[in-house]
Protein backbone atom coordinates (compact mmCIF):
# COMPACT_ATOMS: atom_id res chain seq x y z
CA UNK A 1 0.00 0.00 0.00
CA UNK A 2 3.30 2.10 1.21
CA UNK A 3 4.73 1.48 -2.49
CA UNK A 4 1.28 1.95 -4.48
CA UNK A 5 1.48 5.58 -2.59
CA UNK A 6 4.71 6.40 -3.03
CA UNK A 7 4.86 6.13 -6.76
CA UNK A 8 1.08 8.17 -7.28
CA UNK A 9 2.96 11.02 -4.76
CA UNK A 10 5.82 10.63 -7.23
CA UNK A 11 3.90 10.64 -10.60
CA UNK A 12 2.04 13.40 -9.04
CA UNK A 13 5.45 15.55 -8.59
CA UNK A 14 6.78 14.75 -11.85
CA UNK A 15 3.32 15.99 -13.61
CA UNK A 16 3.45 19.12 -11.59
CA UNK A 17 6.76 19.81 -12.95
CA UNK A 18 6.17 18.59 -15.95
CA UNK A 19 5.25 22.21 -18.08
CA UNK A 20 7.25 25.32 -17.92
CA UNK A 21 6.35 28.40 -18.08
CA UNK A 22 8.15 29.11 -22.02
CA UNK A 23 5.57 25.55 -22.67
CA UNK A 24 2.42 27.34 -21.16
CA UNK A 25 3.05 30.53 -22.86
CA UNK A 26 3.87 28.45 -26.58
CA UNK A 27 0.62 26.83 -25.90
CA UNK A 28 -1.78 29.85 -24.49
CA UNK A 29 -0.10 31.91 -28.17
CA UNK A 30 -0.66 29.22 -30.03
CA UNK A 31 -4.50 28.64 -29.26
CA UNK A 32 -4.68 32.26 -29.44
CA UNK A 33 -2.96 32.35 -33.49
CA UNK A 34 -5.28 29.41 -34.33
CA UNK A 35 -8.69 31.06 -33.29
CA UNK A 36 -8.03 34.28 -34.81
CA UNK A 37 -6.92 32.12 -37.77
CA UNK A 38 -10.38 30.54 -38.02
CA UNK A 39 -12.08 33.51 -37.24
CA UNK A 40 -10.77 35.71 -40.25
CA UNK A 41 -11.64 32.61 -42.21
CA UNK A 42 -15.15 32.81 -40.71
CA UNK A 43 -15.05 36.38 -41.86
CA UNK A 44 -13.76 35.67 -45.19
CA UNK A 45 -16.22 32.38 -46.09
CA UNK A 46 -19.38 34.46 -44.94
CA UNK A 47 -21.69 35.25 -47.69
CA UNK A 48 -22.78 39.40 -47.73
CA UNK A 49 -26.80 38.06 -48.51
CA UNK A 50 -29.29 34.84 -49.37
CA UNK A 51 -31.77 34.59 -52.76
CA UNK A 52 -34.92 35.50 -51.98
CA UNK A 53 -37.48 33.00 -53.39
CA UNK A 54 -40.76 34.53 -53.35
CA UNK A 55 -43.81 31.95 -52.92
CA UNK A 56 -47.45 32.80 -51.53
CA UNK A 57 -47.23 35.70 -49.27
CA UNK A 58 -43.81 34.12 -48.17
CA UNK A 59 -40.34 35.29 -48.94
CA UNK A 60 -37.63 31.99 -48.73
CA UNK A 61 -34.27 32.74 -48.48
CA UNK A 62 -31.71 30.07 -50.05
CA UNK A 63 -28.36 30.79 -48.30
CA UNK A 64 -25.26 29.26 -50.19
CA UNK A 65 -22.72 27.18 -48.57
CA UNK A 66 -21.94 29.04 -45.52
CA UNK A 67 -19.32 27.50 -43.19
CA UNK A 68 -18.84 30.42 -41.05
CA UNK A 69 -21.18 29.09 -38.53
CA UNK A 70 -18.95 26.72 -37.95
CA UNK A 71 -15.78 28.08 -38.08
CA UNK A 72 -17.56 31.09 -35.75
CA UNK A 73 -17.86 28.59 -33.07
CA UNK A 74 -14.77 26.78 -33.32
CA UNK A 75 -12.82 30.06 -32.91
CA UNK A 76 -15.11 30.56 -29.75
CA UNK A 77 -13.73 26.98 -28.92
CA UNK A 78 -10.48 27.81 -29.15
CA UNK A 79 -10.12 31.19 -27.40
CA UNK A 80 -12.04 29.71 -24.26
CA UNK A 81 -9.10 27.12 -24.42
CA UNK A 82 -6.79 29.86 -24.50
CA UNK A 83 -8.02 31.41 -21.79
CA UNK A 84 -8.22 28.65 -19.86
CA UNK A 85 -4.61 28.02 -20.51
CA UNK A 86 -3.75 31.60 -19.86
CA UNK A 87 -5.27 31.51 -16.12
CA UNK A 88 -3.78 28.09 -15.33
CA UNK A 89 -0.79 29.27 -15.98
CA UNK A 90 -0.42 32.73 -13.86
CA UNK A 91 -0.61 30.31 -10.70
CA UNK A 92 0.49 26.77 -11.87
CA UNK A 93 3.08 25.43 -9.32
CA UNK A 94 6.20 25.43 -11.49
CA UNK A 95 8.48 22.62 -10.10
CA UNK A 96 6.44 22.02 -7.36
CA UNK A 97 6.11 25.98 -6.28
CA UNK A 98 3.38 28.32 -6.26
CA UNK A 99 2.89 31.43 -4.58
CA UNK A 100 -0.39 32.93 -2.78
CA UNK A 101 -2.89 34.62 -5.38
CA UNK A 102 -3.33 37.57 -2.73
CA UNK A 103 0.89 38.13 -3.66
CA UNK A 104 0.63 38.34 -7.36
CA UNK A 105 -2.35 40.79 -7.23
CA UNK A 106 -0.46 43.48 -4.83
CA UNK A 107 2.01 44.14 -8.21
CA UNK A 108 -0.54 46.79 -9.94
CA UNK A 109 0.99 46.18 -13.09
CA UNK A 110 -0.01 42.03 -13.28
CA UNK A 111 -3.38 43.25 -11.55
CA UNK A 112 -3.66 45.80 -14.67
CA UNK A 113 -3.15 43.36 -17.56
CA UNK A 114 -4.47 40.73 -15.94
CA UNK A 115 -7.57 42.94 -16.07
CA UNK A 116 -7.19 43.86 -19.54
CA UNK A 117 -6.60 40.17 -20.96
CA UNK A 118 -9.96 39.36 -19.12
CA UNK A 119 -11.92 42.74 -20.40
CA UNK A 120 -10.24 42.00 -24.23
CA UNK A 121 -11.38 38.09 -23.37
CA UNK A 122 -15.04 38.91 -23.16
CA UNK A 123 -15.02 41.44 -26.24
CA UNK A 124 -13.52 38.58 -28.25
CA UNK A 125 -16.16 36.05 -27.19
CA UNK A 126 -19.06 38.91 -27.77
CA UNK A 127 -17.47 39.76 -31.10
CA UNK A 128 -16.90 36.02 -32.17
CA UNK A 129 -20.57 34.65 -30.52
CA UNK A 130 -23.08 37.52 -31.65
CA UNK A 131 -22.59 37.26 -35.88
CA UNK A 132 -21.71 33.09 -35.33
CA UNK A 133 -25.55 32.96 -33.96
CA UNK A 134 -26.88 35.69 -35.75
CA UNK A 135 -26.11 33.90 -38.70
CA UNK A 136 -27.08 30.40 -37.50
CA UNK A 137 -30.67 31.93 -36.90
CA UNK A 138 -30.44 33.25 -40.76
CA UNK A 139 -30.07 30.45 -41.57
CA UNK A 140 -32.57 28.16 -39.76
CA UNK A 141 -35.12 31.00 -39.46
CA UNK A 142 -35.33 31.55 -43.66
CA UNK A 143 -39.40 31.89 -44.22
CA UNK A 144 -40.24 35.84 -43.99
CA UNK A 145 -43.77 36.95 -44.54
CA UNK A 146 -42.17 40.42 -45.33
CA UNK A 147 -42.02 40.41 -49.02
CA UNK A 148 -39.18 43.24 -49.25
CA UNK A 149 -37.07 41.28 -47.17
CA UNK A 150 -33.26 41.21 -48.57
CA UNK A 151 -32.38 38.03 -46.88
CA UNK A 152 -29.84 39.28 -44.83
CA UNK A 153 -26.61 37.49 -43.27
CA UNK A 154 -24.67 38.69 -39.96
CA UNK A 155 -23.40 42.21 -40.06
CA UNK A 156 -19.94 42.17 -41.21
CA UNK A 157 -16.90 42.44 -39.78
CA UNK A 158 -17.68 41.58 -36.53
CA UNK A 159 -16.14 38.07 -36.94
CA UNK A 160 -13.13 39.34 -38.28
CA UNK A 161 -13.41 42.21 -35.06
CA UNK A 162 -13.76 38.49 -32.95
CA UNK A 163 -10.57 37.25 -34.57
CA UNK A 164 -8.42 39.90 -33.72
CA UNK A 165 -9.62 40.82 -30.11
CA UNK A 166 -9.07 36.90 -29.59
CA UNK A 167 -5.21 37.22 -30.81
CA UNK A 168 -5.20 40.23 -28.59
CA UNK A 169 -6.45 38.62 -25.82
CA UNK A 170 -4.01 36.14 -25.95
CA UNK A 171 -1.06 38.41 -25.99
CA UNK A 172 -2.51 40.09 -23.28
CA UNK A 173 -2.34 36.56 -20.77
CA UNK A 174 0.95 36.12 -21.82
CA UNK A 175 2.26 39.98 -21.05
CA UNK A 176 0.44 38.96 -17.54
CA UNK A 177 2.23 35.49 -17.12
CA UNK A 178 5.82 37.46 -17.89
CA UNK A 179 5.00 39.99 -14.85
CA UNK A 180 3.70 36.98 -12.73
CA UNK A 181 7.27 35.21 -13.06
CA UNK A 182 9.07 38.55 -12.10
CA UNK A 183 6.54 38.26 -9.34
CA UNK A 184 7.40 34.47 -8.53
CA UNK A 185 11.50 35.16 -8.93
CA UNK A 186 10.93 38.32 -6.20
CA UNK A 187 8.85 36.28 -4.07
CA UNK A 188 11.15 33.64 -4.12
CA UNK A 189 14.05 35.50 -3.71
CA UNK A 190 12.71 36.84 -0.47
CA UNK A 191 11.63 33.86 0.85
CA UNK A 192 15.06 32.53 0.65
CA UNK A 193 16.68 35.67 1.94
CA UNK A 194 14.43 35.11 5.17
CA UNK A 195 15.66 31.53 5.94
CA UNK A 196 19.13 32.80 5.33
CA UNK A 197 18.76 34.97 7.95
CA UNK A 198 16.88 32.89 10.18
CA UNK A 199 19.83 30.15 10.47
CA UNK A 200 22.58 33.30 10.34
CA UNK A 201 20.53 34.27 13.66
CA UNK A 202 20.01 30.41 15.04
CA UNK A 203 23.77 30.15 14.39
Amino acid sequence: MEARCGISIRTWLKFQMAFTPTQMAVLVGGLGIVSFIFGIVAETQKPPAGEPIIGKDVVICKYPSDPSVALGYISFAFLVASTIVGYVSLFYPYKGKSIPQSEAFRNCWFNSYYNIALGTTGFAATFLLWPTITEQLHLMRNVHHDLETSCPTAKTGLLGGGAFASLNASLFWLVALMLVNNVREDYFEQAQGIEESKVVTIG
